[in-house]
Order: C-alpha cells, then structure tokens, then sequence
C-alpha cells in the first residue's frame, strides 16, 4: 500500500518504521527537518518538508495515488483538517486521525460520518479502558482483550510463592485442568512460543490465553490473589484521568486524584463530583501519606512527565502492598521500563501505534481473513492477532494437526459463535470464525500467513 503519515512525533516515526519494515511504501510529511532527516536516515521512507493541511503540499505528495492517509500530529484539530483535505482530494482514500480531547468523544461517530475519516482514535480514553482491566484484575502486569473482552491474554509474574519454579508447560496444565492456554513467555531479554516440555522458572513473564473466567480461576489455582481494588489514587488530572475516573466510578471505586494546577482541580470537581480531588504537588511524599497513600489498593501515575511518573510510582511501590500503573509516554522508554519492579506500564503512544498498525494490515489484504485486533507482545519480540474468517480461507475445514504451520506460531484459540475453544490437533478452523494467533513472525495480514 502507499501510505501517507502526516507528523513525525514518537507515534509518526513508530508508525513509519513498522510500515516500512512492512514493506508499504511510506511517505512522511513534518515541518521539521531535524525529525525527517532522522527518519530517513533510519528507514527506506520519503519525506517532504511543510504543512499537512497544505493542499500543494499534499499534492506534492502523491494524494490522488495514496491508498491511507493517517494524521497523528499533536493537535487534534489539525489532524482532522487533513484528513478532511485528503479525503476532499482523493475520494476513496482511506483516514485516519488521532484525535485526543474529551471534548470529541461525544462527537467521535458524527465526526467520522460528516469529514468521511475512515477512523478516529483517541489513545486518552484507550489507555483508561486498559487501566480499567487491570484494577479490575490486578494480578495481571497486561491484559490484552480479543473477540470484544470475550478471550484474554494475561501477563503475570512467576515469583517463588507460585511453587511454579522447574514445572513444564504440560504439568502445569495437567495440575490446573482448565481451558486455557500458555501463550508466551518473556525471560530477561529473550521471548519465547513454549510447547509443552517448557520449563518455567522464577522471574518469568507468562502470557495465558482463556475467557476471563477461567483465568481468574488459573489466578486462584496458583495462587494469586485477584480481588478487584476498593480505592485507587491517581496522580494528575489530564484527558486520560478524566476517562478513567469516570470509568472507575461506574465500577463503584472510591478515587481520590491529586493536581497541581488549582485551574484543572476545579474542573475536575465540577465533571467528576464523586471523586475526591486535591489541590497538591504529587511528588510531594508527606502529601501522599496525609492523603493515604499506605490504605490505597491502586496507585496510578498520569502526569506527562515519564520520570516523574516512574519516580513517583517506584515510591508507591515500595510503601504499601498497592496495584501500582504508570503511564509512560515515550515508547523507548517503555521497553526499558518493562525490567523494573513498578507494576503495570500503559502507553497511549504505544496503543495509538498498534491500533493503527491493526487497521493497515486490515485495509491491506482482507482475502480469506482480516486483521481483527493485533497486540505487540513480549517486549515487542513477537505478535498476537485476532483474525475473521471468511469462506475464502485456505485453512478452512482442515484438521490443525494437518496444516503445515510455521514455527514460533501457536493457534491460540478459536472463537465461534458463543463458545471459545482452546483447539487441540483435531479441532478445525470454519468459516465465520475468529481465531487468536501468537507468533514471533511480525507482519502478518492474513490467517494464511501461519502457513510454511
């Protein structure tokens, strides 16, 4: 596909690299020829200096043969704009516009519907729905959802309590008898698809697959307690808080928020009257004990500062036995902080990248199957995927044992009509399905792309 990306901020260029490494063809348009000449020195993309809502820039850069145009600028009026021109250019052009405000929310389908974009995301509320998950599971480090929050990648943590230490993959499925699946695992710096002779050992990151029934019932058989928490203190009152407080109120939990700027406090207290909001320094540690941060079940960080979240959360790990999230803005820093001991990291960046991905390779090849849902996992060493079948698809109505699949990929599970299927090698794909695929091969479009 040809692809047009206007704005080369840390979304822009991890859009583009992973595009490139794709093998689109990538066009990037930033008024800045520090970021465009970084970018071109990494990947094999153009680039063209100036305004995305400039009509002769847009021209310039190839629009009326532009298959998808995505504006991920950091103002949410500008992307709409261009996507507005583009579409004005190039009727049949795919958009796609990130578009961040609370105030759009409500509006998000009449936008869509009236400028003709494709998709709008808004990595704010994206993030709150994922903080959400794990407050409300807080055994998980990640909770990865497909087939609408019917099926559940969970990470968690083998630690020696666990008595998991020298198991296999296949005695620790024997000793649980449930329907799930051990997808991944992460160990320091390697990630790997187990089979069943697998040895898991103390410090791994385990990734399981299963409807959220019955890994809550996983979580209880090894012994991780999974009560979802009464209280959480968030730190910062921006766009992503708002989300989440609303979120958490619905769920009956009691949330105090602390901000620093007295104008924000009062907004807050006028759109969320349920919640306790102060007027306070965050990083302030005797403000964080007057305000209970020793009884608080959930602590989480979203100021827009990544080391300030980190430093604050470090704290809040270290002074009570808390469910510790922290937003991390910087996607390269998120990967180094996935080695500390500070509980749950949250991207928005890192979502608005994947989501965008997902829908590319959804747009790019439907034949047989398309991309449902696509998650980065295991430190971004490998991918899950939710696929749809349709009757065009070349593994249909085959025995799993038959297919010739590659390896470091894993079926996951199958999903059809109300039942999930955690799939053995008689179990067969059909048409209408969708089925979860966990693999180290990134870049796949299609179901048939398991295939040798």
């Amino acid at each position: 596909m040809k692809i047009i990306i206007v704005g080369c901020g840390k979304v822009g260029y991890t859009i583009a690299e992973q595009l490139a490494q794709e093998k689109h063809s990538v066009t990037v348009i930033d008024n800045s020829l520090e970021r465009l000449s970084s970018i071109r020195d990494a990947f094999d993309v153009m680039t063209i200096c100036g305004n995305g809502s400039s009509v002769s820039v847009l021209k310039e850069s190839g629009i009326k043969d532009t298959d998808m145009f995505i504006s991920v600028t950091n103002s949410d009026e500008l992307n709409l704009l261009c996507c507005l021109l583009a579409k004005n250019l190039h009727e049949n052009i795919i958009t796609v516009a990130r578009v961040r405000n609370p105030i759009y929310n409500e509006e998000t389908v009449l936008l869509q519907n009236s400028l003709g974009i494709s998709m709008i995301i808004n990595p704010e509320q994206k993030a709150a729905m994922e903080i959400s998950r794990l407050l409300n599971f807080p055994s998980a480090i990640t909770i990865d959802p497909f087939a609408r929050e019917r099926v559940r990648l969970v990470k968690f943590k083998v630690t020696e309590s666990l008595n998991l230490d020298g198991l296999s993959v296949m005695e620790l499925s024997r000793k649980i008898q449930l329907d799930i699946l051990i997808s991944g695992v992460q160990r320091q710096d390697q990630a790997f698809i187990p089979n069943g002779d697998f040895v898991l050992k103390n410090g791994d990151l385990v990734s399981v697959l299963g409807t959220s029934v019955n890994i809550a019932k996983f979580f209880h058989k090894i012994g991780l307690k999974n009560r979802r928490v009464r209280n959480c203190m968030i730190i910062g009152g921006g766009p992503t808080t708002v989300y989440l407080a609303k979120s958490l109120a619905e769920m009956k939990i009691k949330v105090t928020i602390i901000e620093q700027s007295k104008e924000k406090c009062d907004h807050l207290a006028e759109i969320l009257p349920s919640c306790y909001i102060i007027h306070g320094d965050g990083t302030n540690r005797r403000l964080l004990e007057e305000e209970g941060i020793n009884q608080a079940e959930a602590f989480v960080s979203l100021t827009n500062i990544d080391e300030e979240n980190i430093l604050i959360s470090y704290y809040a790990a270290r002074k009570g036995n808390c469910k510790v999230i922290t937003k991390i803005n910087r996607i390269d820093m998120k990967d180094f902080m996935d080695s500390f001991n500070i509980g749950s990291i949250v991207s928005p960046k890192y979502i608005t990248s994947d989501s965008i991905i997902q829908y590319t390779r959804a747009a790019s090849n439907s034949y047989g199957s398309n991309v449902e849902t696509l998650y980065h996992i295991l430190d971004g060493r490998a991918e899950a995927l939710e696929f749809a079948v349709n009757e065009k698809s070349r593994v249909i109505n085959t025995p799993l044992k038959d297919l010739k699949v590659r390896d470091n990929t894993l079926i996951g599970c199958i999903i059809r009509e109300s039942d999930v299927i955690i799939p053995r090698g008689n179990d067969m794909i059909c048409s209408g399905d969708g089925v979860v695929i966990i693999t180290t091969h990134t870049g796949m479009n299609s179901l048939e792309d398991i295939l040798r």
